[in-house]
Protein backbone atom coordinates (compact mmCIF):
# COMPACT_ATOMS: atom_id res chain seq x y z
CA UNK A 1 0.00 0.00 0.00
CA UNK A 2 1.77 3.71 -1.08
CA UNK A 3 1.81 5.58 1.47
CA UNK A 4 2.52 9.39 1.05
CA UNK A 5 4.28 12.64 1.95
CA UNK A 6 2.57 16.18 2.51
CA UNK A 7 4.35 18.91 0.92
CA UNK A 8 3.36 22.08 -0.35
CA UNK A 9 4.05 24.62 -3.03
CA UNK A 10 2.20 28.32 -3.78
CA UNK A 11 -1.28 26.78 -5.16
CA UNK A 12 -1.32 25.04 -1.84
CA UNK A 13 -0.26 21.69 0.21
CA UNK A 14 -0.78 17.92 -1.93
CA UNK A 15 0.24 13.99 -0.98
CA UNK A 16 3.27 12.85 -2.71
CA UNK A 17 4.41 9.27 -2.46
CA UNK A 18 6.70 9.12 0.00
CA UNK A 19 9.52 7.04 -1.65
CA UNK A 20 9.40 9.76 -4.73
CA UNK A 21 12.69 11.80 -5.12
CA UNK A 22 10.49 13.80 -6.94
CA UNK A 23 8.36 16.53 -5.48
CA UNK A 24 4.98 18.30 -5.32
CA UNK A 25 5.07 20.34 -8.34
CA UNK A 26 6.10 17.05 -10.76
CA UNK A 27 2.92 15.40 -8.71
CA UNK A 28 0.63 17.77 -9.89
CA UNK A 29 1.62 17.86 -13.67
CA UNK A 30 1.26 13.87 -13.32
CA UNK A 31 -2.12 14.08 -12.21
CA UNK A 32 -2.80 17.17 -15.00
CA UNK A 33 -1.43 15.14 -17.83
CA UNK A 34 -2.34 11.51 -18.18
CA UNK A 35 -1.76 11.60 -21.82
CA UNK A 36 0.33 8.95 -23.68
CA UNK A 37 2.29 7.08 -21.10
CA UNK A 38 5.52 7.96 -23.26
CA UNK A 39 8.17 10.00 -21.34
CA UNK A 40 11.24 11.74 -21.90
CA UNK A 41 13.82 10.06 -23.41
CA UNK A 42 17.32 9.22 -21.16
CA UNK A 43 19.36 12.25 -23.05
CA UNK A 44 17.26 14.90 -22.19
CA UNK A 45 17.59 14.25 -18.48
CA UNK A 46 21.06 13.82 -18.54
CA UNK A 47 21.31 16.76 -20.28
CA UNK A 48 19.60 18.57 -18.25
CA UNK A 49 21.44 17.13 -14.99
CA UNK A 50 24.40 18.51 -16.20
CA UNK A 51 22.90 21.82 -16.56
CA UNK A 52 22.28 21.83 -12.77
CA UNK A 53 25.64 20.48 -12.08
CA UNK A 54 27.09 22.79 -14.36
CA UNK A 55 25.15 25.67 -13.03
CA UNK A 56 26.20 25.15 -9.25
CA UNK A 57 29.26 24.62 -10.36
CA UNK A 58 29.43 28.58 -12.29
CA UNK A 59 27.50 29.88 -8.87
CA UNK A 60 29.83 28.83 -6.41
CA UNK A 61 32.55 30.27 -8.32
CA UNK A 62 30.82 33.39 -8.28
CA UNK A 63 29.98 33.52 -4.63
CA UNK A 64 26.12 33.02 -5.31
CA UNK A 65 25.93 29.92 -3.69
CA UNK A 66 27.72 28.49 -1.03
CA UNK A 67 30.14 25.64 -0.97
CA UNK A 68 27.88 23.33 0.98
CA UNK A 69 25.14 23.39 -1.04
CA UNK A 70 26.75 23.27 -4.12
CA UNK A 71 28.83 20.28 -3.89
CA UNK A 72 25.45 18.42 -2.67
CA UNK A 73 23.97 18.95 -6.02
CA UNK A 74 27.72 18.30 -7.82
CA UNK A 75 27.61 14.62 -6.48
CA UNK A 76 24.07 13.95 -6.86
CA UNK A 77 23.80 14.99 -10.10
CA UNK A 78 27.41 12.95 -10.93
CA UNK A 79 25.61 10.23 -9.76
CA UNK A 80 22.62 10.46 -11.64
CA UNK A 81 23.94 10.90 -14.73
CA UNK A 82 26.12 8.38 -13.58
CA UNK A 83 23.64 6.04 -13.06
CA UNK A 84 21.67 6.84 -16.40
CA UNK A 85 24.58 6.25 -18.50
CA UNK A 86 24.53 2.71 -17.05
CA UNK A 87 21.24 2.37 -18.52
CA UNK A 88 21.36 3.63 -21.67
CA UNK A 89 24.46 1.96 -22.16
CA UNK A 90 22.09 -1.74 -22.26
CA UNK A 91 19.25 -0.03 -23.03
CA UNK A 92 19.40 3.22 -25.20
CA UNK A 93 15.76 4.14 -25.12
CA UNK A 94 15.59 3.92 -21.34
CA UNK A 95 12.68 1.47 -22.00
CA UNK A 96 13.10 -0.88 -18.79
CA UNK A 97 13.13 2.08 -16.25
CA UNK A 98 11.66 0.54 -13.38
CA UNK A 99 13.62 0.57 -10.04
CA UNK A 100 15.77 3.15 -11.84
CA UNK A 101 16.68 6.68 -10.77
CA UNK A 102 15.55 7.66 -14.35
CA UNK A 103 11.97 6.31 -13.52
CA UNK A 104 11.48 9.46 -11.40
CA UNK A 105 11.23 11.69 -14.24
CA UNK A 106 7.51 10.60 -14.47
CA UNK A 107 6.04 13.31 -17.00
CA UNK A 108 4.51 12.69 -20.12
CA UNK A 109 6.17 14.23 -22.74
CA UNK A 110 2.71 16.18 -23.50
CA UNK A 111 2.74 18.30 -20.41
CA UNK A 112 2.53 22.27 -19.15
CA UNK A 113 4.07 24.36 -22.04
CA UNK A 114 7.73 25.07 -22.42
CA UNK A 115 8.52 22.59 -19.99
CA UNK A 116 8.26 23.87 -16.84
CA UNK A 117 7.26 21.07 -15.03
CA UNK A 118 9.95 18.70 -16.64
CA UNK A 119 12.37 21.60 -15.05
CA UNK A 120 11.04 21.60 -11.98
CA UNK A 121 10.78 17.39 -11.98
CA UNK A 122 14.74 17.53 -12.42
CA UNK A 123 15.16 20.30 -9.64
CA UNK A 124 13.29 18.32 -7.15
CA UNK A 125 14.61 14.77 -7.80
CA UNK A 126 18.43 16.59 -7.82
CA UNK A 127 17.21 18.74 -4.57
CA UNK A 128 15.73 15.60 -2.19
CA UNK A 129 18.69 13.24 -3.57
CA UNK A 130 21.31 16.04 -2.39
CA UNK A 131 19.55 16.58 0.76
CA UNK A 132 19.10 12.76 1.73
CA UNK A 133 23.00 12.09 1.05
CA UNK A 134 24.48 15.14 2.33
CA UNK A 135 22.18 16.80 4.63
CA UNK A 136 23.63 16.36 8.33
CA UNK A 137 20.29 16.42 10.22
CA UNK A 138 17.02 14.57 9.82
CA UNK A 139 14.89 17.36 8.87
CA UNK A 140 17.57 18.28 5.80
CA UNK A 141 17.57 14.35 5.06
CA UNK A 142 13.90 14.47 5.03
CA UNK A 143 12.27 13.93 1.40
CA UNK A 144 10.21 16.97 0.79
CA UNK A 145 11.78 19.20 3.52
CA UNK A 146 14.52 21.32 1.10
CA UNK A 147 15.30 22.61 3.81
CA UNK A 148 19.26 22.16 2.81
CA UNK A 149 18.61 22.37 -0.51
CA UNK A 150 15.56 23.60 -2.19
CA UNK A 151 15.04 23.16 -5.67
CA UNK A 152 13.85 26.43 -7.23
CA UNK A 153 16.56 28.66 -4.74
CA UNK A 154 19.45 26.25 -5.35
CA UNK A 155 19.00 23.51 -7.82
CA UNK A 156 17.35 26.39 -10.20
CA UNK A 157 19.62 29.24 -9.19
CA UNK A 158 19.84 31.57 -12.60
CA UNK A 159 17.98 29.48 -14.26
CA UNK A 160 14.35 29.32 -16.03
CA UNK A 161 12.36 26.95 -17.80
CA UNK A 162 12.63 29.41 -20.28
CA UNK A 163 16.75 29.16 -20.76
CA UNK A 164 17.20 25.16 -19.32
CA UNK A 165 14.99 23.67 -21.77
CA UNK A 166 16.16 25.60 -25.01
CA UNK A 167 19.30 24.61 -24.11
CA UNK A 168 18.28 20.70 -22.89
CA UNK A 169 16.90 20.49 -26.55
CA UNK A 170 20.46 21.44 -27.79
CA UNK A 171 22.74 19.58 -25.49
CA UNK A 172 20.77 16.47 -25.97
CA UNK A 173 20.85 16.29 -29.53
CA UNK A 174 24.52 16.94 -29.74
CA UNK A 175 24.86 14.19 -26.84
CA UNK A 176 22.77 11.35 -28.40
CA UNK A 177 24.16 12.37 -32.49
CA UNK A 178 27.70 9.93 -32.26
CA UNK A 179 25.27 6.99 -32.44
CA UNK A 180 23.37 8.33 -35.10
CA UNK A 181 26.50 9.31 -37.15
CA UNK A 182 28.31 5.66 -35.94
CA UNK A 183 24.51 3.99 -37.39
CA UNK A 184 24.81 6.31 -40.45
CA UNK A 185 28.58 5.33 -41.49
CA UNK A 186 27.87 1.51 -40.55
CA UNK A 187 25.02 1.78 -42.88
CA UNK A 188 27.13 3.87 -45.78
CA UNK A 189 29.67 1.09 -45.70
CA UNK A 190 27.86 -2.02 -46.24
CA UNK A 191 26.40 -0.17 -49.33
CA UNK A 192 29.83 0.41 -50.32
CA UNK A 193 31.25 -2.60 -49.87
CA UNK A 194 28.44 -4.10 -52.30
CA UNK A 195 29.11 -1.16 -54.48
CA UNK A 196 32.51 -2.94 -55.11
CA UNK A 197 31.40 -6.55 -55.13
CA UNK A 198 28.64 -5.63 -58.07
CA UNK A 199 31.01 -3.42 -59.91
CA UNK A 200 31.38 -5.79 -62.78
CA UNK A 201 28.04 -6.55 -62.75
CA UNK A 202 26.23 -4.70 -65.91
CA UNK A 203 22.79 -4.07 -66.37
CA UNK A 204 20.12 -1.91 -67.45
CA UNK A 205 19.66 2.09 -66.29
CA UNK A 206 16.07 2.88 -65.57
CA UNK A 207 14.56 6.33 -66.30
CA UNK A 208 10.66 7.21 -65.79
CA UNK A 209 10.60 3.39 -64.92
CA UNK A 210 11.37 2.91 -68.33
CA UNK A 211 14.52 1.06 -69.64
CA UNK A 212 17.53 3.80 -70.18
CA UNK A 213 21.29 3.38 -71.08
CA UNK A 214 23.47 0.65 -68.80
CA UNK A 215 24.82 0.93 -65.82
CA UNK A 216 26.69 -1.40 -63.26
CA UNK A 217 25.01 -2.83 -60.13
CA UNK A 218 27.97 -1.85 -58.12
CA UNK A 219 27.49 2.19 -59.66
CA UNK A 220 23.98 1.84 -57.99
CA UNK A 221 24.93 0.61 -54.29
CA UNK A 222 27.78 3.44 -54.59
CA UNK A 223 25.17 6.19 -55.75
CA UNK A 224 23.58 5.18 -52.66
CA UNK A 225 26.63 4.76 -49.99
CA UNK A 226 27.94 8.57 -51.44
CA UNK A 227 24.91 10.30 -51.01
CA UNK A 228 24.49 9.04 -47.07
CA UNK A 229 28.10 10.39 -47.15
CA UNK A 230 26.28 14.04 -48.22
CA UNK A 231 23.05 13.53 -45.79
CA UNK A 232 26.17 13.04 -43.22
CA UNK A 233 27.30 16.33 -43.82
CA UNK A 234 24.25 18.17 -43.82
CA UNK A 235 23.71 16.84 -40.71
CA UNK A 236 26.85 17.42 -39.01
CA UNK A 237 26.67 20.61 -40.08
CA UNK A 238 23.21 21.51 -38.73
CA UNK A 239 24.11 19.85 -35.36
CA UNK A 240 27.11 22.82 -35.17
CA UNK A 241 24.56 25.42 -34.58
CA UNK A 242 23.59 23.03 -31.71
CA UNK A 243 26.48 24.04 -29.83
CA UNK A 244 25.61 27.90 -28.94
CA UNK A 245 23.50 27.71 -25.85
CA UNK A 246 21.44 30.46 -24.30
CA UNK A 247 21.51 29.16 -21.07
CA UNK A 248 21.74 32.36 -18.22
CA UNK A 249 19.53 34.26 -20.11
CA UNK A 250 16.68 33.03 -17.76
CA UNK A 251 12.81 34.09 -17.96
CA UNK A 252 13.24 36.11 -21.42
CA UNK A 253 16.57 36.45 -22.17
CA UNK A 254 17.93 39.19 -20.52
CA UNK A 255 19.29 37.40 -17.52
CA UNK A 256 17.90 38.97 -14.58
CA UNK A 257 18.66 37.35 -11.35
CA UNK A 258 22.50 35.71 -12.96
CA UNK A 259 25.15 37.41 -12.18
CA UNK A 260 26.75 38.73 -15.36
CA UNK A 261 29.42 36.45 -15.59
CA UNK A 262 26.78 33.17 -15.61
CA UNK A 263 26.47 33.05 -19.36
CA UNK A 264 29.81 32.82 -20.76
CA UNK A 265 30.93 30.59 -18.09
CA UNK A 266 27.88 28.27 -17.62
CA UNK A 267 28.55 27.53 -21.58
CA UNK A 268 32.34 26.89 -21.09
CA UNK A 269 31.32 24.34 -17.85
CA UNK A 270 28.55 22.62 -19.66
CA UNK A 271 31.50 22.08 -23.01
CA UNK A 272 33.90 20.76 -20.45
CA UNK A 273 31.25 18.63 -18.93
CA UNK A 274 30.00 16.94 -22.01
CA UNK A 275 33.09 16.58 -24.12
CA UNK A 276 31.49 19.34 -26.80
CA UNK A 277 32.82 23.04 -27.41
CA UNK A 278 29.73 24.75 -26.17
CA UNK A 279 29.33 28.39 -26.62
CA UNK A 280 26.89 31.92 -25.30
CA UNK A 281 24.91 33.08 -27.99
CA UNK A 282 25.82 37.16 -28.67
CA UNK A 283 21.97 37.29 -28.41
CA UNK A 284 20.00 34.90 -26.10
CA UNK A 285 16.87 36.89 -26.48
CA UNK A 286 16.73 35.48 -30.15
CA UNK A 287 17.37 32.36 -28.66
CA UNK A 288 14.23 32.23 -26.02
CA UNK A 289 12.00 32.27 -28.76
CA UNK A 290 13.53 30.81 -32.34
CA UNK A 291 13.43 27.24 -32.68
CA UNK A 292 15.38 27.95 -36.10
CA UNK A 293 18.56 26.16 -34.78
CA UNK A 294 16.69 22.66 -34.08
CA UNK A 295 14.60 22.84 -36.68
CA UNK A 296 17.46 23.05 -39.45
CA UNK A 297 18.66 20.06 -37.60
CA UNK A 298 15.30 18.28 -37.89
CA UNK A 299 15.22 19.19 -41.71
CA UNK A 300 18.62 17.55 -41.68
CA UNK A 301 17.28 14.64 -40.38
CA UNK A 302 14.22 14.67 -42.89
CA UNK A 303 16.81 14.66 -45.63
CA UNK A 304 18.31 11.74 -44.47
CA UNK A 305 14.51 9.99 -44.11
CA UNK A 306 14.06 10.85 -47.76
CA UNK A 307 17.18 9.67 -49.24
CA UNK A 308 16.85 6.29 -47.15
CA UNK A 309 13.26 6.11 -48.02
CA UNK A 310 14.18 6.14 -51.98
CA UNK A 311 17.11 3.71 -51.38
CA UNK A 312 14.42 1.10 -49.85
CA UNK A 313 12.00 1.56 -52.26
CA UNK A 314 14.54 0.57 -55.11
CA UNK A 315 16.16 -2.05 -53.20
CA UNK A 316 12.77 -3.30 -53.20
CA UNK A 317 12.10 -3.39 -56.71
CA UNK A 318 15.00 -4.74 -57.55
CA UNK A 319 14.74 -7.67 -55.57
CA UNK A 320 11.10 -8.08 -56.56
CA UNK A 321 10.06 -11.47 -57.80
CA UNK A 322 11.31 -13.99 -57.46
CA UNK A 323 9.47 -15.07 -60.39
CA UNK A 324 7.59 -12.26 -61.57
CA UNK A 325 9.84 -8.84 -60.69
CA UNK A 326 12.83 -7.55 -61.59
CA UNK A 327 15.22 -10.09 -59.75
CA UNK A 328 18.53 -8.39 -60.10
CA UNK A 329 19.27 -8.60 -56.54
CA UNK A 330 18.54 -11.32 -53.81
CA UNK A 331 18.00 -9.68 -49.81
CA UNK A 332 18.54 -12.11 -46.89
CA UNK A 333 16.05 -14.05 -45.80
CA UNK A 334 14.95 -12.67 -42.45
CA UNK A 335 11.92 -14.33 -41.35
CA UNK A 336 8.48 -16.06 -43.28
CA UNK A 337 6.36 -13.68 -45.10
CA UNK A 338 3.23 -14.94 -45.13
CA UNK A 339 0.83 -16.66 -42.83
CA UNK A 340 -1.05 -19.10 -45.94
CA UNK A 341 1.63 -18.94 -49.05
CA UNK A 342 3.78 -21.10 -47.81
CA UNK A 343 7.70 -20.41 -48.67
CA UNK A 344 6.83 -16.84 -49.18
CA UNK A 345 9.85 -14.64 -48.29
CA UNK A 346 9.05 -10.12 -47.97
CA UNK A 347 11.41 -7.74 -47.66
CA UNK A 348 10.67 -6.80 -44.34
CA UNK A 349 13.55 -5.00 -43.37
CA UNK A 350 13.05 -2.51 -46.08
CA UNK A 351 9.23 -2.21 -45.31
CA UNK A 352 9.96 -1.56 -41.75
CA UNK A 353 12.74 0.79 -42.77
CA UNK A 354 9.79 2.75 -45.05
CA UNK A 355 7.86 3.07 -41.84
CA UNK A 356 10.23 4.54 -40.02
CA UNK A 357 11.28 7.34 -42.60
CA UNK A 358 8.11 8.22 -43.26
CA UNK A 359 7.70 8.75 -39.33
CA UNK A 360 10.72 11.19 -39.13
CA UNK A 361 9.17 12.68 -42.16
CA UNK A 362 6.28 13.17 -39.99
CA UNK A 363 7.83 14.58 -37.12
CA UNK A 364 9.89 16.76 -38.89
CA UNK A 365 6.43 18.57 -39.77
CA UNK A 366 5.61 18.23 -36.12
CA UNK A 367 8.73 20.31 -35.19
CA UNK A 368 8.56 22.64 -37.66
CA UNK A 369 4.47 23.86 -36.34
CA UNK A 370 6.15 23.83 -33.11
CA UNK A 371 8.69 25.83 -34.58
CA UNK A 372 6.45 28.58 -35.46
CA UNK A 373 4.10 28.56 -32.77
CA UNK A 374 6.63 30.84 -30.53
CA UNK A 375 5.45 33.84 -29.00
CA UNK A 376 7.21 36.78 -27.77
CA UNK A 377 9.99 35.40 -25.93
CA UNK A 378 9.34 32.16 -25.44
CA UNK A 379 7.94 28.83 -27.56
CA UNK A 380 5.76 27.09 -25.63
CA UNK A 381 5.97 23.80 -27.78
CA UNK A 382 9.46 23.21 -26.95
CA UNK A 383 8.64 19.84 -24.69
CA UNK A 384 7.33 18.58 -27.85
CA UNK A 385 10.55 19.64 -30.07
CA UNK A 386 12.94 17.82 -27.66
CA UNK A 387 11.05 14.39 -27.87
CA UNK A 388 10.44 14.87 -31.87
CA UNK A 389 13.80 15.26 -32.15
CA UNK A 390 15.03 12.56 -29.99
CA UNK A 391 12.70 10.11 -31.11
CA UNK A 392 13.73 10.71 -34.54
CA UNK A 393 17.29 10.35 -34.13
CA UNK A 394 16.36 7.23 -31.80
CA UNK A 395 14.25 5.38 -35.08
CA UNK A 396 16.83 6.73 -37.58
CA UNK A 397 20.14 4.75 -35.27
CA UNK A 398 18.13 1.58 -34.71
CA UNK A 399 16.74 1.15 -37.86
CA UNK A 400 19.90 1.90 -39.90
CA UNK A 401 22.06 -0.35 -37.39
CA UNK A 402 19.80 -3.42 -38.47
CA UNK A 403 19.00 -3.04 -41.90
CA UNK A 404 22.63 -2.59 -42.25
CA UNK A 405 24.03 -6.12 -40.37
CA UNK A 406 20.45 -7.84 -40.95
CA UNK A 407 19.90 -6.64 -44.70
CA UNK A 408 22.54 -4.52 -46.85
CA UNK A 409 25.17 -7.23 -45.65
CA UNK A 410 23.58 -10.03 -46.95
CA UNK A 411 22.39 -8.77 -50.52
CA UNK A 412 24.00 -11.39 -53.16
CA UNK A 413 23.60 -10.45 -57.09
CA UNK A 414 21.86 -12.25 -59.94
CA UNK A 415 24.54 -11.41 -62.72
CA UNK A 416 22.74 -13.68 -65.43
CA UNK A 417 19.45 -11.74 -65.26
CA UNK A 418 21.36 -8.18 -65.29
CA UNK A 419 22.78 -9.25 -68.33
CA UNK A 420 19.45 -10.43 -69.71
CA UNK A 421 18.24 -6.96 -69.05
CA UNK A 422 21.16 -5.44 -70.25
CA UNK A 423 20.62 -6.96 -73.70
CA UNK A 424 17.48 -6.45 -73.95
CA UNK A 425 17.40 -3.02 -73.35
CA UNK A 426 15.73 -0.37 -75.63
CA UNK A 427 18.61 1.91 -73.90
CA UNK A 428 21.36 0.53 -75.94
CA UNK A 429 19.82 2.33 -79.03
CA UNK A 430 21.93 5.13 -77.54
CA UNK A 431 24.88 3.48 -77.22
CA UNK A 432 24.30 3.11 -81.16
CA UNK A 433 24.02 7.16 -82.49
CA UNK A 434 27.63 8.17 -82.64
CA UNK A 435 28.12 5.03 -84.46
CA UNK A 436 24.88 4.78 -86.83
CA UNK A 437 23.23 8.03 -86.44
CA UNK A 438 19.95 8.36 -83.98
CA UNK A 439 17.59 7.66 -86.62
CA UNK A 440 19.12 4.97 -87.63
CA UNK A 441 18.93 3.80 -84.14
CA UNK A 442 15.33 4.59 -83.79
CA UNK A 443 14.31 2.45 -86.47
CA UNK A 444 16.26 -0.27 -84.72
CA UNK A 445 14.19 0.28 -81.43
CA UNK A 446 11.20 0.16 -83.69
CA UNK A 447 11.26 -2.69 -85.37
CA UNK A 448 12.82 -4.45 -82.04
CA UNK A 449 9.89 -3.41 -80.34
CA UNK A 450 7.13 -4.36 -83.01
CA UNK A 451 8.93 -8.00 -83.20
CA UNK A 452 9.66 -8.07 -79.13
CA UNK A 453 13.44 -9.27 -80.23
CA UNK A 454 16.62 -7.75 -78.34
CA UNK A 455 17.96 -4.47 -79.69
CA UNK A 456 21.16 -7.24 -80.58
CA UNK A 457 19.31 -9.18 -82.52
CA UNK A 458 18.47 -6.93 -84.94
CA UNK A 459 21.49 -4.99 -84.92
CA UNK A 460 23.16 -8.06 -85.98
CA UNK A 461 20.69 -8.19 -88.90
CA UNK A 462 21.00 -4.94 -90.25
CA UNK A 463 23.12 -4.51 -93.56
CA UNK A 464 24.27 -1.29 -95.37
CA UNK A 465 23.96 0.19 -98.47
CA UNK A 466 26.12 -2.39 -99.93
CA UNK A 467 24.83 -5.35 -98.05
CA UNK A 468 27.13 -5.80 -95.85
CA UNK A 469 26.54 -5.88 -91.95
CA UNK A 470 26.00 -2.58 -90.08
CA UNK A 471 28.39 -3.58 -87.73
CA UNK A 472 30.64 -6.65 -87.42
CA UNK A 473 31.04 -8.83 -84.74
CA UNK A 474 34.39 -7.48 -83.54
CA UNK A 475 32.49 -3.78 -83.93
CA UNK A 476 29.87 -4.84 -81.76
CA UNK A 477 32.04 -6.23 -79.00
CA UNK A 478 33.98 -2.80 -79.30
CA UNK A 479 30.82 -1.10 -79.12
CA UNK A 480 29.17 -2.88 -76.41
CA UNK A 481 31.82 -3.58 -73.75
CA UNK A 482 30.66 -3.57 -70.49
CA UNK A 483 33.03 -1.08 -69.20
CA UNK A 484 33.19 1.16 -72.14
CA UNK A 485 29.50 1.48 -71.68
CA UNK A 486 29.55 2.88 -68.21
CA UNK A 487 32.22 5.48 -68.25
CA UNK A 488 32.52 9.14 -70.10
CA UNK A 489 34.06 8.47 -73.54
CA UNK A 490 33.50 8.37 -77.00
CA UNK A 491 31.47 5.09 -78.82
CA UNK A 492 32.76 6.35 -81.93
CA UNK A 493 33.97 3.88 -84.65
CA UNK A 494 37.08 4.83 -87.00
CA UNK A 495 34.32 4.50 -90.19
CA UNK A 496 30.75 5.39 -89.84
CA UNK A 497 28.60 2.68 -91.40
CA UNK A 498 24.83 3.40 -93.20
CA UNK A 499 21.86 0.88 -92.43
CA UNK A 500 19.58 -0.47 -94.66
CA UNK A 501 16.47 -2.75 -94.29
Amino acid sequence: MTSYRNEKDSLGPLKVPSDAYYGVQTARAVANFPISGIRAYPTLVMAYVHMKRAAATVNVELGMLDRRRADAIIKAADWINKEIERLVKHDPEGLNRADHIIDQWVLDIYQAGAGTSFNMNTNEVIANLANERFGKSPEEKARGSYSFVHPNDHVNMAQSTNDTMPTGIRLSNIMQLPRLLAALDLLEEELRDRGKEFKNIITTGRTHLQDATPITLGQVFTAFADCLVKARARIVEASEHLKVIGLGGTAVGTGMNSDPRFAKKVASQLGKQIGVNITSAKNIVEMHNSMADPLHFSHALRGLAVDLTRIANDLRLLSSGPTSGIGEINLPPVQPGSSIMPGKVNPVMLEMFNMVNYQVIGLDTAVMECAQAGQYQLNVMMPMIAWDLLHMQTILTNSMTVVAERCIRGITANPERCRKYFEASMGLATVLNPVIGYMNAAEIVKTATKKGTPIMDELRAAVDADGNPVLTDVEMKKVFKPERLTKPGSLKLDKPSKRKR
